[in-house]
């Protein structure tokens, strides 16, 4: 890990999928991990597809989709000027000048930014409510719902998926049912995929994905399970979160 400075703020430059990824990102505050790489694997793009990354942070979904999938286009909304120029930063970091652009923008603006529909969408919301949050007086929008409800999300993200192309989250095992009763409105054919720890755990993460329009069966999925018994990674981990597989549900 390296040590940088971004506009005053104090930075660090970090790998993901074993390497094969860098990304510049706070050193302090909302900093990706799993999720971001779990999520990117989750999707369902193939060469020449479209995907929009709603809330799209300092681009670390996009980036380790972009190394999986060689010839998707990606674009990306965030509402955090530092975390746009660090997610532009990333992508020319990383040689995706031509197939990733981020910009500057809050999810309720969506319909205000883009007439085209993407064959994809991806969303790692905030995981916790702002009634459920500590106090703060200045709130980070990556970590809390500021102004915007789960619901608001869903929405958004339909909004911008074209008819029978893929709606998928990341999102807080806790909250599936409130998450499941938004996508549903919006979306069919949905699978669940738990994320588990290690075998005997609860779950702690789930991803969503559905089709908008469809009316399809909602199915829930093995899952994934992070670690064996030694606490290491199993290796269907290992080949999604060291190597870019994807997670096919």
């Amino acid at each position: 890990v390296e040590k940088t400075k971004e506009n005053g703020s104090e930075t660090t430059k970090d790998k993901l999928l074993g390497g094969r990824v860098l990304l510049l990102q706070p050193k302090r505050g909302y900093r990706a991990a799993l999720d971001s790489v779990l999520l990117a694997s989750a999707i369902p793009a193939v060469d020449g597809d479209s995907v929009m990354d709603l809330g799209s942070g300092v681009g670390s979904a996009s980036l380790c989709l972009a190394y999986r999938v060689k010839g998707c286009q990606i674009e990306g909304i965030e509402v955090q000027r530092p975390l746009v120029s660090l997610g532009t930063q990333n992508i020319s970091l990383n040689g995706f000048e031509k197939r990733i652009k981020f910009v500057l923008g809050d999810v309720s603006e969506v319909g205000k930014l883009w007439e085209r529909r993407f064959d994809h969408v991806m969303i790692n919301p905030p995981y916790l409510p702002a009634a459920r949050a500590q106090p703060t007086s200045n709130p980070d929008p990556a970590k809390i719902e500021v102004g915007i409800s789960l619901g608001d999300w869903v929405y958004a993200a339909a909004s911008l998926v074209r008819y029978a192309g893929s709606l998928t989250f990341i999102h807080r095992a806790d909250r599936l049912d409130e998450l499941l009763s938004s996508v549903r409105e919006v979306a069919g054919d949905i699978n669940i995929c738990p994320i588990w720890p290690s075998l005997g755990k609860e779950a702690r993460r789930v991803i969503v994905k559905g089709r908008k329009g469809r009316r399809g069966p909602m199915k829930f999925c093995a899952g994934l399970v992070l670690h064996d018994g030694e606490g290491q990674y199993t290796m269907s981990a290992k080949r999604i979160l060291y190597s870019g597989g994807a997670l096919e549900f």
